[in-house]
Formats: structure tokens, C-alpha cells, sequence
């Protein structure tokens, strides 16, 4: 009976291993397909700045966001569309980088930026006003950039992608 119940410890431990391994080579135990990115800019004080983000337009992708992602370049980001307009939060749940939250109100302007959102915590960010959408850029991208709560989101979810700021 021990020799048996020792195999079959032996087995689930290696089974455990094999799991932890997969998981750790792709870094994400449940992937989600965004689809391709779209193009965004932001239009500020110090210029327009460009992005290429990916779209979270469904609980599922929402609820996933940036879990697992290691690193994120400087024009790269995630727009989260949410069908009602309504106080936003967002936690970092297994993200392991820092991000800038902005936050965006209907017209494509930004209500409030997070910066630097800690890793890993549950501690929601808040736009604390009702906003359709939120922005995810690599923590201290706004900063950097010089974009500020007021500036201009230029996307086609704001109709917003053709206009000047102003």
C-alpha cells in the first residue's frame, strides 16, 4: 500500500511540475486573442503621440487585460471599451509591470491618469466619474510624453479620429 501511495505522490508531483513548466514557458495559463492592434493617439500640450493598442471590448478580455504580460514598448497599449458609461475600476491581478491608467470620458477626453500603477496589486485604480473607456500605456509613458487629464484621444470609439483638438 505505501509503495503504491508513494507512486501516485510521484505522479501528481510530476504532473504539478509539468503544469508549473508549461505555464511558466508561456507565461499565461489562459491566453485571450485581442486581435490586431488598432491605431490611437493622444493630441497634448507637447505634441500627438501615437500608439498601437490592443482592444478589450468583452468581459473576458477586460477581466484579462495585461495579466502575465513581462513587458510592454513605449508605443504599445490597451483600450478597454465598456458598453455603459459608468465609474471604472481597474486592479493589476498577476501583471507584473507598472502602468499608467488614463481614464476617458465619451468625448475622447482624459477624466484622470493612475501613474505607475503597482504590480500585482489589488488595490482598484478609480476614475471615480462614470467613463466609457480606459487606456493602459507602460508606466511612466504619460508622464514622459507630457499627457495630462484633458488631453484628446483620437479613436474611432470616441468619433474622435478625425477631429482637432480644441
Amino acid at each position: 500500500m505505501k509503495i503504491r501511495s508513494l507512486n501516485l505522490m510521484i505522479w501528481a508531483s510530476s504532473a504539478l511540475f509539468v503544469t508549473l513548466l508549461a505555464t511558466a514557458q508561456t507565461g499565461d495559463p489562459n491566453p485571450v486573442d485581442f486581435g490586431p492592434t488598432q491605431p490611437l493617439s493622444i493630441v497634448s500640450d507637447t505634441g500627438t503621440h501615437n500608439f498601437n493598442v490592443e482592444i478589450a471590448d468583452t468581459p473576458e478580455k477586460q477581466q484579462h487585460g495585461y495579466m502575465f504580460k513581462e513587458s510592454l514598448g513605449g508605443d504599445e497599449g490597451m483600450l478597454f471599451t465598456f458598453a455603459r458609461t459608468e465609474v471604472q475600476t481597474i486592479w493589476m491581478k498577476n501583471t507584473p509591470i507598472p502602468l499608467d491608467i488614463l481614464f476617458v470620458r465619451g468625448n475622447g477626453r482624459i477624466l484622470k491618469i493612475e501613474h505607475s500603477h503597482k504590480p500585482y496589486t489589488l488595490r482598484s485604480a478609480s476614475s471615480e466619474a462614470p467613463v466609457p473607456a480606459v487606456i493602459e500605456l507602460i508606466g511612466g509613458r504619460a508622464r514622459e510624453l507630457g499627457i495630462e487629464p484633458g488631453d484628446l484621444v483620437q479613436h474611432p470609439f470616441f468619433n474622435t479620429a478625425e477631429k482637432n483638438p480644441g
